[in-house]
C-alpha cells in the first residue's frame, strides 16, 4: 500500500496549531547556565577570503567516534570557546574568554532519505508568518535563523572553511523573503480558513517573492571550529553569529539549551531553510532525532545543500510563562559523509546548543552575562 503524506496546508495547520488543541505538555526545563565572559581582544592579520563557502562538511569521525572522544578539559573549553570577530571593514580580532560556574563536562550515552519529506512553503501569508519568517538566506549560499533584533545564527562553515574566511564573508548579506508590492493581498487572520481554501491560495514563493538584503556588521566564529579545521572536535563548534547593520523588525526565535532527544515531543525536530534544489523557495521539514552526543544531534531530516545553517527548533510548554514556545536548540550543520574502513556512511547532523554554547551565543547577542544565566 502506498504511503500517504499530509498535504502542505494540513501540515502547516498542524505545525501552527494553538496550544488549546495540544494534549500533552512536554516542558522546557530552565537551568542555570555557566558564564562565558570575554577577557581581552587582540587584532589579527586580515583574512584573505580565498575559497568558496562549502555547503557540505566531511569528517572522519562518526557518532561512535564522537562518543568515545576524550572529554575536553577546562583549558580546552576556554580555547574552543575563544572566538574571532570579522568586522565589515575587514578587521579581524580574536577574543579570549573565561568560564565561570562550569560543571564537569559529561557526554550522553544521505541528503534525501527515502521519500522526500520536505515541504515548500507557498504564499506570503505563510512565509511571512512565524515561525517560518525567522528563516533567512545568506549571500554565501547558506541559511540562518533570526535569534535577536539584529542577530542571525548560522553554521560556521558558511563563513569560514576552518582555515580562512570564505569569499563573500567580508561583505556578507542576509536575505529576508518579502512579498512583491503588487502581489500583496489582505492578510488572512484565520489559518483554518486558509487551509480550507485549497492549494491555490497565495502566490508561489519562487514566482511572487523576493529577497530584501541587509549587510552584516560583525561575524563571530568560535575558535573550536577554526582549530578543529572542520573535522573531529571542530564539528562540535560549527556555529556562528552574525550581527546586522540594522534591525530587521521581525519576530525572532529564542535560544534554548538542547534537551535530550527523548524529552522532545515525539523526539521530533523542525527546521526551515533555502535548499538550493528549490531556488527562491523556503523549505520546511521535520523528523525524529536519532543518535546524539553531548554536542551533536544526528537525524535523517531530508535536506539539500543550502539548508545548512538553519536553526533546529522544538516546541514545548513554558511553565513559567504559561504558554507554548518554540526555541532554537541547534544549528543544522548539513549532510556529512563519514569514511569508515573504506566505505562511506551519511548523516544529517545538527550542532546542539549546550549550556556553554548558550552562554556564549547569548552574550554575543545581549552584550552582558546577567541576562544569560537561564537557558
Amino acid at each position: 500500500m502506498a504511503r500517504k503524506f499530509p498535504s502542505i496546508h494540513i501540515l502547516l495547520f498542524l505545525v501552527m496549531l494553538p496550544a488549546a488543541f495540544s494534549f500533552s505538555r512536554p516542558q522546557w526545563i530552565l537551568q542555570r547556565v555557566p558564564v562565558v565572559l570575554p577577557q581581552q581582544s587582540e587584532s589579527r592579520p586580515a583574512p584573505r577570503f580565498l575559497s568558496q563557502a562549502r555547503l557540505n562538511v566531511s569528517s572522519a569521525c562518526d557518532p561512535e567516534c564522537h562518543k568515545t572522544a576524550p572529554l575536553p578539559s577546562y583549558w580546552d573549553l576556554e580555547q574552543f570557546l575563544a572566538y574571532e570577530t570579522l568586522h565589515s571593514d575587514g578587521r579581524l580580532t580574536e577574543t579570549a574568554v573565561g568560564l565561570y560556574g562550569q560543571r564537569s563536562h559529561t557526554r550522553r550515552k544521505r541528503q534525501i532519505f527515502g521519500h522526500d519529506g520536505r515541504y515548500s512553503i507557498a504564499g506570503h501569508n505563510f512565509v511571512l508568518k512565524y515561525p517560518f519568517s525567522v528563516a533567512v538566506k545568506l549571500s554565501t549560499g547558506c541559511s540562518g535563523t533570526l535569534v535577536g533584533d539584529r542577530h542571525v545564527l548560522t553554521a560556521a562553515h558558511c563563513v569560514h572553511d576552518g582555515k580562512n574566511y570564505v569569499k563573500g564573508a567580508q561583505k556578507l548579506r542576509v536575505g529576508f523573503l518579502k512579498a512583491r508590492q503588487r502581489d500583496l493581498r489582505s492578510p488572512i487572520s484565520n489559518l483554518s480558513n486558509h487551509v480550507e481554501s485549497g492549494p491555490n491560495v497565495g502566490p508561489i514563493v519562487s514566482e511572487k517573492m523576493k529577497f530584501q538584503w541587509i549587510r552584516a556588521k560583525r561575524t563571530h566564529v568560535p575558535k573550536g571550529w577554526i582549530k578543529g579545521n572542520a573535522n573531529d572536535i571542530g564539528m562540535d563548534y560549527d556555529y556562528a553569529l552574525l550581527e546586522l547593520k540594522k534591525a530587521h523588525k521581525r519576530r525572532h526565535m529564542k535560544l534554548g539549551v538542547s534537551p535530550p532527544s527523548q524529552r522532545l515531543p515525539g523526539r521530533r525536530v523542525h527546521f526551515s531553510g533555502f535548499d538550493n534544489d528549490r531556488p527562491g523557495q523556503l523549505v520546511y521539514r521535520f523528523c525524529q532525532a536519532g543518535e546524539e552526543t553531548s554536542d551533536l544531534l544526528y537525524q535523517h531530516c531530508d535536506a539539500q545543500p543550502g539548508a545548512s545553517g538553519s536553526g533546529v527548533y522544538a516546541r514545548m510548554w513554558d511553565g513559567r510563562r504559561r504558554r507554548w514556545e518554540r526555541k532554537v536548540i541547534g544549528v543544522f550543520s548539513g549532510h556529512q559523509w563519514v569514511e569508515r574502513q573504506g566505505a562511506s556512511q551519511e548523516f544529517n547532523v545538527a550542532v546542539r546548543i549546550t549550556p556553554l554554547k548558550y552562554a556564549q551565543i547569548c552574550y554575543w547577542i545581549k552584550g552582558n552575562f546577567v541576562d544569560c544565566r537561564e537557558g
